[in-house]
């Protein structure tokens, strides 16, 4: 890999691991300005992930599975970070394409689920479960919207992807894709009304019911981080415009966006209560129709 290379992946991976809780502070302080009240500072995130990073690591169980699964979760979205355009090309756009990204950003939520299963708890073996069905729900509308655009670039690599979408501009599929994607963004962040899988009033969290100090931060970093990823995967494929040609410019915008994007998020988190899991899989089912109608769109050249 070239030097360019290698500073790029290490900036993807520094704007996921340090600016993710910053933009969650900022999310938090939304909810509470919107329910009347003074909320924690924007920091307080930075805050909690060191408290639990300097507990004592207890755990309920052993075994491969178990004890590897909090790296992993965080360890696959910060190498998701490196293929996913944050101003410029995927670093890692010359090592893998679309297929690659969907593999590598579905780690995170599997990771999860087997500690769930793997911690002997009933509570995280409800959650487990629930991720699973998210996962077979939730991730198809995502995949299916980001194949529009590569039906459209007429390749699978997402830089590809992205320079098609700034010289030919917004299309009726991409703009119906765009839309499906977004909506299951909520989703993706675990937000409600869709944080089905964790349901703290419900199973205590679910998957992560069993978690505590450094194995608790390194899930809830790597959920952070995971939202703020797939915002820049939403910014950077369906909205790239403007785009410069000067990085850090383009850069700041993405970051613009991403935040706009995670503010959304926040407000549609902070007015609707959590759905239950079949109510969840028949909005995902409306969600996937319009995902299939963007691809019909895209196969007839719309």
């Amino acid at each position: 890999m070239t030097a360019k290379v290698i500073a790029l992946c290490v900036l993807n991976v520094a704007v996921a691991l340090l600016l993710s809780p910053l933009y969650e502070g900022i999310m938090r302080k939304l909810r509470a300005t919107v329910h009347s009240r003074k909320g924690p500072p924007v920091i307080q995130p930075y805050l909690d992930l060191l408290k639990l990073l300097g507990k004592e690591d207890l755990r309920t169980t052993r075994g491969v599975i178990y004890d590897a699964a909090p790296a992993l979760a965080l360890g696959s979205v910060l190498l998701l970070a490196m293929f996913v355009p944050m101003g410029e090309s995927p670093p890692l756009g010359f090592a893998g394409d679309l297929i690659v990204l969907v593999y590598v950003a579905l780690m995170a939520p599997v990771a999860m689920m087997l500690a769930g299963f793997a911690s002997a708890s009933p509570y995280a073996y409800v959650g487990g479960s629930r991720e699973m069905m998210m996962i077979f729900t939730m991730e198809p509308v995502l995949v299916v919207a980001l194949v529009v655009g590569a039906v459209k670039a007429g390749t699978l690599g997402v830089g590809g992807i992205v320079d098609w979408q700034l010289t030919s501009g917004p299309s009726p599929s991409m703009v119906v894709a765009g839309a499906a994607f977004l909506l299951g963004l909520q989703a993706q962040a675990g937000k409600l009304p869709f944080d089905i899988a964790e349901a703290d009033q419900e199973i205590m969290g679910g998957p992560l019911v069993e978690q505590s100090g450094p194995r608790l931060a390194l899930f809830r970093w790597a959920m952070l981080a995971r939202q703020l990823v797939f915002a820049f995967l939403f910014v950077e494929v369906f909205i790239p415009w403007p785009h410069t040609g000067f990085f850090p410019l383009d850069l700041g915008l993405a970051m613009a966006k991403a935040l706009a994007v995670l503010v959304l998020v926040a407000l549609v988190d902070v007015v609707n209560p959590r759905l239950r899991i079949d109510q969840g899989m028949s909005y995902f089912l409306r969600v996937g129709l319009i995902s299939f109608v963007a691809l019909a769109f895209a196969v007839v050249g719309t």
